[in-house]
């Protein structure tokens, strides 16, 4: 059963933690994809310093970093057992980000130290020859599985929580994602939870618009009609949004904690 006990507070300083926070793992994220050289951009950027293959999506990384950092915000918070599931494709420079900012990365791997060298290593390495793939792989700290195929994120989040009452999945799925088969039958997973004896799933649909090249539905039908959607599958929909980061912060800080209030109602 999840925590229980009053909504923490929160303060300006608290989101300006995770804005910092936020900001560093886009950094370290889109070092990954682009850059060999010059991690800290001490010297003005040249063509040398950037891969000329360039893999991992950007589009989907700065989501993930979000909601990783707001995670870690309600793990702390309220002493959660949480499992991070992440279903779009190719983002793995932000899980990874995420390891070596927490510090965990340079513990597995000594050689890619928490400094400029370190950082330099972290980016050449990513997606490139003898380095590590441009997904989240068994390479990274901290991952237990790995898809490779997209559509299965839900499900798995699902199955991770049944006989489990004491943990959250908090899955994150990609808008092109949800126009798979698997992913769109998987909303239904929901009618098989026992709020008594399994935990909670909590799924983020992530609308940043496309699916590679292409513009996704789900982003472009109107809010009320992809609400009307998700209440038909048996959920309460919440939506965040914004071009202001300090806006969308607070947006989501007072969902999470609201979403993560109700469920633990349900569970009681």
């Amino acid at each position: 059963m999840l925590h229980t006990g009053p909504t923490p507070t929160r303060t300006p300083a608290d989101l300006t933690l995770i804005d910092a926070y936020w900001r560093a793992a886009n950094y370290l994220s889109v070092g990954q994809i682009y850059l060999l050289d010059n991690p800290l951009l001490r010297e003005p950027l040249a063509a040398e310093h950037v891969k000329p293959r360039l893999l991992g999506h950007w589009g989907t990384t700065p989501g993930l970093n979000l909601l990783y950092a707001h995670l870690n915000r309600v793990i702390t918070d309220r002493d959660l057992n949480a499992l991070y599931v992440t279903g779009p494709g190719h983002g793995g420079p932000g899980l990874v980000a995420n390891a070596y900012l927490e510090g965990t990365y340079s513990e597995v791997y000594p050689a890619i130290g928490r400094d400029e060298d370190g950082m330099r290593a972290l980016f050449r390495q990513f997606s490139f020859p003898g380095g590590i793939p441009s997904h989240v792989a068994p390479e990274t700290p901290g991952s237990i599985h790995e898809g490779g195929e997209l559509g299965y994120a839900l499900v798995h989040a699902f199955g991770a929580v049944f006989d489990n009452p004491d943990l959250l999945a908090l899955c994150v799925v990609g808008d092109g994602e949800a126009e798979t088969g698997p992913l769109a039958a998987s909303w239904h997973s929901n009618k098989f939870l026992n709020p008594v004896t399994d935990g909670a799933v909590l799924p983020v649909l992530h609308l940043n618009g496309y699916k590679i090249a292409n513009p996704t539905l789900l982003a472009r039908i109107p809010e009320s009609e992809l609400a009307d959607l998700m209440r038909g599958y048996g959920y309460a929909p919440h939506f965040v949004g914004g071009e202001d980061p300090m806006d969308v912060h607070a947006q989501l800080a007072t969902t999470l904690d609201e979403v993560l209030d109700d469920i633990a109602a349900i569970q009681a």
